[in-house]
């Protein structure tokens, strides 16, 4: 019983991070964007909107700050195409729609 009890005590300090804000304190970036490559969404019109994306965060010099990646399938198929900006989901996106997203999330 004593040893849970310091264990618990070990864990009082602990800070538990989730992917995005690890990212963001330990490789400093600032904001994340993962964007779904499966199939699915990559049919759906993800492919474009990579383009789009990289050609915003040049055009607003946000390419140092924002750490971009590419994710096997999500499983949300039905849902894409699917990115992840920060932490938070955005489904169903459609290529008209993600510069005003960016601009909302980033700018």
């Amino acid at each position: 019983m004593e040893k849970i009890h310091c264990l618990a005590g070990a864990l009082e300090n602990v800070v538990f991070l989730n992917k995005y804000e690890l990212n963001r304190r330990v490789l400093g970036q600032s904001n994340n964007i993962e964007i779904c490559l499966g199939s699915s969404c990559f049919s759906r019109g993800n492919k474009e909107i990579v383009q789009i994306i990289k050609d915003f965060l040049k055009k607003n010099h946000l390419t140092d700050k924002v750490l971009l990646r590419g994710a096997r399938c999500m499983n949300r198929c039905s849902e894409g195409p699917f990115i992840i900006i920060n932490g938070m989901t955005f489904s169903s996106i459609g290529v008209q729609d993600i510069e005003k997203i960016l601009e909302n999330e980033l700018v």
